[in-house]
């Protein structure tokens, strides 16, 4: 009677497999240890947030060529990658949707902006629209719902730092019992910051609160103008 050899004919094909496996780590680990420090901490901050680009200059983990071009193109982000300005153009885009602002620049209440530095979200406190109660820190109905929608909107993208600054125009003759500035613009911002967290933004994200009184004025603008008084929402994109 012939014997029959096939019951155990593919176990070499695991072991094969086991030792394929065991070769491919090894030559990882060697790879890895003969790389720079750059490319280390690059391949770390991969693993740690994979949908976020993982160094200044690349769209993946090792520096992209690419990058350079698609920095002239945009022209304005030297520190940003292809992967963070699409979030950023996206976030934008968002943000203008949910606002629907559809007021003359002179008088909206919200702007918007792309800088080199990341995203900047100037929401202004007029007379006509207040976002803050008069000579105080606590919002309006408007001012409340125009934080939690930025919330909102800020709490879908987690690759972001937030920084905000309370800022406001100067008064020649303040009225009586009026706060000091340095504690009203300091205190409009921290109420900013108890908003995002409030409607989704992760506490870790507020990396600044500051208030400046009536020290840096809107570019072009009289320090006494209202334009001037102002909260100031800065997104920068998080390097973890």
């Amino acid at each position: 009677m012939a014997r029959k050899h096939g019951s155990h004919g593919g176990s070499w094909k695991v072991a094969y497999a086991d030792f394929v496996t065991a070769m491919m780590a090894l030559f990882l680990v060697l790879w890895l240890s003969s790389q720079d420090q750059k490319i280390k901490e690059a391949i770390a901050r991969s693993f740690r947030n994979p949908f976020m680009s993982v160094t200044k200059e690349s769209t993946g983990i090792i520096p992209n060529k690419e990058y350079h071009s698609v920095k002239a193109e945009s022209g304005k982000f030297d520190a940003a990658s292809a992967v963070e300005l699409n979030m950023l153009r996206r976030l934008n885009e968002d943000l203008l949707k949910a606002l629907n602002t559809q007021e003359p620049e002179e008088e909206q209440t919200v702007r918007i902006e792309l800088t080199p530095d990341g995203l900047r979200i100037s929401v202004f406190d007029r007379a006509r629209k207040p976002v803050f109660q008069p000579h105080s820190d606590q919002f309006t109905s408007y001012g409340a719902w125009v934080f939690s929608t930025l919330a909102w909107q800020i709490a879908r993208y987690r690759g972001f730092n937030v920084e905000l600054e309370g800022h406001t125009e100067k008064v020649a003759t303040p009225p009586p019992h009026a706060p000091d500035p340095w504690e009203l613009t300091s205190g409009r911002a921290n109420t900013a910051r108890r908003e995002l967290v409030k409607h989704g933004v992760q506490p870790d994200q507020i990396k600044k609160v500051a208030g400046y009184a009536d020290t840096v004025p809107m570019p072009g603008m009289a320090p006494e103008d209202e334009v001037n008084r102002r909260v100031s929402v800065m997104l920068r994109v998080s390097n973890k």
